[in-house]
């Protein structure tokens, strides 16, 4: 077997005596390149280099949940095609590390990639389905290429909170959860549009939902992690169907407490839910739009401001070694 491995060196939770340890591990049992990457994208274009070759067999990110999302834009740049493309094996190396959690590996980097050896060693895999967003045609964000998302996608509020831990990570600051908590607490307090939001859902066959204030597109579930404990947000989620929507229309103190509270006490049978809340489940194509530009972010990258962004659910676009 032939394999990439995609080394982000600035991964927050792994050491460079760790990495080594683990390309020894993985180049004991495969032919393996170890590339690091350099540049913001470097990991999007090394997997594309890997899926036009046709000689790649494994693609292995090693970084966090940004790092698996710039080699799944590599892998998928053509377009999804399972049974051509390269599979995909993540080692997680971030700080949350949503999508590797969410495949059931450990959350070790040295524990992950004992588990991918074995699952390679029984050739066991599985085909997992992705979610793509684009610029919404007819909008100023028509011209706005597909990015594919392995977890999340979010417009609006969360989206904002993950500008604000980027900014702090620019001036130095380490990822964390602590930074993450402060930032949601700030921008709550700060945010011009949680009493009278601009968001409009829009998916065919339904009356539109106005003025969401929150919109979380989900891939898989849990949503995300606080430490140890996940937080589901769209309990339904998951890599076989198609796409899930958690909306909130209303971001007054009390409703922020109510919801935050049934996000902290979710579980895997039950979410977010009141009458300030909009829940749709399986969904392969539908519009977000807002009367402003508003932060857009995927898979915790923030990716700018937006007025309008069409998602699709894409069923079986790659494979993953679990």
């Amino acid at each position: 077997m032939r394999a990439l491995l995609v080394v982000n060196p600035a991964a927050t939770t792994t050491s460079a005596r760790t990495r080594d340890v683990l390309i020894h591990a993985l180049a004991s049992e495969m032919k393996l390149e170890a590339v690091t990457t350099e540049y913001r994208g470097h990991g999007r274009d090394l997997a594309r280099r890997a899926a036009d070759s046709g000689e790649i067999d494994l693609v292995v990110a090693l970084g966090g949940d940004g790092t698996v999302n710039e080699v799944v834009n590599g892998l998928l740049h053509s377009g999804p095609d399972p049974d051509r493309l390269p599979k995909l094996a993540v080692v997680p190396g971030g700080s949350t590390n949503v999508f590797a959690r969410a495949l059931g590996l450990p959350n070790d980097a040295v524990e992950a990639t004992g588990a991918i050896l074995d699952a390679l060693e029984s050739r066991s895999e599985r085909t997992v389905g992705l979610g793509l967003a684009a610029g919404t045609p007819g909008t100023p964000d028509e011209g706005v290429p597909g990015r594919w998302f392995t977890f999340c996608a979010g417009y609006g509020f969360d989206a904002s909170v993950i500008g604000r831990v980027e900014q702090q990570r620019e001036l130095g600051k380490r990822s964390t959860h602590p930074l993450y908590v402060r930032q949601v607490v700030r921008q709550f307090l700060q945010y011009p549009h949680r009493h009278h939001g601009t968001i409009e859902f829009e998916r065919p066959g339904a009356e539109p939902v106005r003025d969401l204030v929150v919109s979380i597109v989900a891939n898989t579930s849990p949503w995300t992690y606080l430490g140890s404990r996940p937080l589901y947000a769209s309990p339904k989620a998951s890599f076989e169907t198609g796409l899930d929507l958690l909306g909130l229309s209303r971001l007054s103190t009390p409703a922020v407490a109510r919801y935050a509270t049934q996000l902290l006490r979710s579980t895997p049978e039950r979410g977010p839910d009141g009458k300030h809340a909009v829940t749709v489940h399986d969904m392969d194509d539908f519009t977000l739009n807002s009367k402003v530009p508003l932060p857009f972010q995927m898979d915790g990258d923030h990716l700018g401001l937006r007025t309008s962004v069409t998602f699709t659910g894409v069923r079986r676009a790659l494979r993953v070694i679990v």
